[in-house]
């Protein structure tokens, strides 16, 4: 009992919550602060001078000396910079701390100096950030003191989204409006907005903090580039769920407290698939301060690692051979009433409702497939998507067997009559009760699946923002809620309009509908037959941001301009570039410095053996057998170690972004394929105590 009321006396203790607004705002102000946190607007100068005190004197008595706006740069994680309270001594020289709301509200961060894809020069330093009204700001404790956290979003001198926060709370204007049109057809008049619901499960791998800082690909790639495979891998399914070792529950515990002190709900965790592989999950909440809290719970993540002498990976693929690591973004659209338009009911097949909201959602998947998938895209998913670990690169839809069922019938005769029901799941042991179970089974391959009353987008990758997903998922079924309110609102029988664009809608996208196996080769050729895109990488993904299409959505909501999607299509391919070249040369780093001296002083070691062995009179034939197969590796290295560096030469010269993004992709990529493959043959040539790095055995069995 005294645990769980310690956790109800430090949840959120380290967040400027609405009650303590309450508590420290005069009642007027508070009312000003809740009426723009509902139902938008603007607040006053005088209000703002309030508001920002009463937050500069609970952060100063919480220890606080500085505040920063926090923000959500291009680069996917977050920025800072602190001002501290102070102002000028007054004439007695007394110190002053003050904090206006001037600066609450706005502040002023280099602009040119971040990924913004062309939209700044060099020369255009200056960008803003606006405080986020309905994100609570927070205090963040470490080595450099207490800080003052302000979320913010942030933009260029011209107005521009610089930022993962600022296309985000667009959309949920967009969604919230459009689907207000839906939840009013069926006699919903006292909801004012719908709110983007998320939850994101978190994957992430732990390793030993000294062995970690002994590879260099970790430190400056956040993934192994060699690396033979340890005798033990997962397929004997036993870390899955399995007992969390003391090391890592100790750690878990710290995590579990610091985020709870911030205000996120930390609730769910255990071993993933893959040995030294782990997953939290948090409790849903509204888009935005999901979307803040998951870059709080990576950073966290990473801070307390250290702590515990560990190294926390977030990369999508850091060891070859065992599952990477993604988030699955659980999204959802409920009511400020209490209605959530993805709970099917009891009886799906009688609540139209749903029903017309599932069909526009399929819709949007489908019509968009090729823009969702790109939201999911970055570097290091290209090594995860796909994979028997991980949704495939198509794009489709779970609904499982009692909606699919629903669907079938919509489609063949226009309307359903009945819904499958989960039955009761018999044990066969006395002592055990049966139950009643779901009316379907869950499906792990499927990229976007129904889940009881939401969806699970499995795509993300485990060190992305869940800004960029769920602000495509908001625009895209904002789009379609449009549509069909546009059709129903001009029919002259309402009831008629719904149940026609309902069936339209199910028999025209039902295509994206899949809840077979995604992993298997058969899907991906009945998915080329149905017409749905296959994007491999990230790099073809990133066109879908400029598609005429994508254009028209984006700018109908007011969410980007065709020059925001422009430069984040540019950003794609900068940020891959510059990935793949940072892994490229760290290869090259370690190749040179470490592995190959390795290879060649053990060579040495072998050679001599085998002189001395001859001349004891015996014949060295296993002896020259080994140094004969190092001999040939290690030649096969060395040719691909120097090919590696020449195709590096040649995309030095290249100036254009996107020739060059493809250039890693085709050429250096299968170059460094070329290099590790033999290295990594070494690595089980060579004597375990003359091998220079920690191997995967090292790295994920000894955690």
């Amino acid at each position: 009992m005294s645990e769980l009321l310690n956790v109800e006396e430090i949840f959120a203790s380290k967040v400027f919550t609405l009650s303590k607004m309450q508590e420290r705002l005069p009642k007027a102000i508070f009312k000003e602060v809740k009426q723009i946190i509902d139902k938008g607007g603007e607040l006053s100068p005088a209000a703002a001078d309030v508001v920002a005190k009463a937050m500069k004197d609970w952060a100063v008595e919480n220890g606080a000396t500085h505040y920063t706006h926090w923000f959500q740069p291009l680069t996917g994680i977050t920025a800072e910079k602190h001002d501290a309270f102070v102002t000028h001594p007054d004439e007695t020289g007394k110190m002053l701390l003050e904090f206006s709301g001037k600066e609450l509200i706005k502040g002023e961060s280099d602009a040119s100096s971040f990924p913004s894809g062309g939209l700044r020069a060099t020369f255009e330093a200056r960008g803003y950030t606006t405080w986020d009204i309905t994100s609570p700001a927070f205090l963040k404790e470490d080595a450099t003191g207490v800080i003052l956290c302000i979320p913010t979003a942030f933009c260029s001198y011209n107005g521009e989204a610089l930022d993962k926060k600022t296309p985000l709370l667009r959309s949920m204007e967009a969604v919230s409006e459009q689907a207000l049109r839906i939840v009013r057809l069926f006699g919903n008049t006292t909801a004012t907005k719908v709110v983007p619901s998320v939850g994101a499960e978190q994957e992430y791998f732990l390793v030993d903090r000294e062995k970690y800082l002994k590879r260099e690909d970790l430190i400056f790639a956040g993934r192994t580039l060699f690396g033979a495979p340890a005798p033990k891998g997962q397929e004997l399914e036993d870390h899955y769920f399995g007992s969390i070792r003391e090391r890592i529950g100790s750690y878990m515990k710290d995590i579990n407290i610091e985020l709870w002190k911030l205000g996120v709900t930390a609730k769910t965790q255990h071993n993933e698939v893959a040995p030294a592989q782990h997953e939290l999950a948090p409790i849903y909440e509204t888009a935005n301060i999901a979307v803040d809290h998951n870059q709080l719970v990576m950073e966290i993540m990473k801070k307390v690692a250290g702590r515990h002498g560990l190294t926390c990976l977030l990369h999508e693929k850091p060891f070859a051979g065992v599952n990477g690591s993604g988030k699955h973004d659980n999204w959802s659209l409920c009511t400020d009433n209490g209605v959530n338009l993805l709970d099917p009911g009891d009886t799906p097949n009688d609540n139209i409702q749903f029903l017309l909201v599932l069909a526009c959602i399929l819709k949007a998947v489908d019509v968009h497939a090729d823009l969702l998938r790109q939201s999911a895209a970055d570097s290091g998913n290209d090594h995860r998507l796909g994979a028997n670990e991980a949704p495939p690169a198509i794009i489709s839809v779970f609904l499982g067997e009692q909606l699919q069922d629903v669907v079938n019938q919509l489609i063949e005769t226009g309307a359903a009559t009945r819904s499958l029901e989960g039955g009761k799941l018999m044990t066969g042991v006395s002592t055990l009760p049966d139950f009643d179970k779901d009316a379907t089974d869950r499906n792990r391959t499927s990229p976007f699946a129904f889940t009881n009353n939401k969806f699970e987008f499995r795509m993300v990758g485990s060190s992305d923002s869940i800004g960029s997903p769920n602000t495509t998922l908001n625009a895209i079924v904002a789009e379609a809620f449009c549509e069909a309110a546009d059709i129903i609102e001009a029919a002259s029988n309402k009831e008629m309009a719904i149940h026609d664009l309902i069936k339209e809608y199910l028999t025209k996208h039902q295509r994206i509908i899949f809840n077979g196996n995604g992993y298997s080769e058969e899907w991906k050729q009945e998915a080329a037959r149905r017409g749905l895109p296959n994007i491999p990488s990230s790099i073809e993904a990133a066109k879908a941001l400029t598609t005429e299409k994508s254009i028209r959505l984006f700018g109908k909501f007011g969410i980007f301009t065709e020059a925001e999607l422009q430069s984040r299509e540019e950003v794609v391919y900068e940020t891959y570039a510059k990935t793949i070249n940072i892994e490229a040369l760290t290869m090259i780093d370690m190749a040179k410095k470490q592995l190959l001296p390795a290879v060649v002083g053990y060579t040495k070691t072998v050679a001599d053996t085998v002189l001395a062995v001859k001349e004891a009179g015996v014949e060295p034939v296993v002896q020259r057998e080994l140094l004969q197969k190092l001999s040939a590796k290690l030649e096969e290295a060395n040719d691909a170690l120097h090919l590696l560096e020449e195709k590096l030469v040649v995309a030095g010269s290249m100036t254009n972004q996107k020739e060059l993004a493809f250039y890693y992709k085709d050429e250096i990529m299968p170059a460094m394929t070329a290099l590790r493959a033999p290295v990594d043959a070494l690595e089980m040539l060579v004597d375990k105590k003359d091998w220079p790095i920690p191997t995967y055995s090292d790295l994920i069995f000894e955690v």
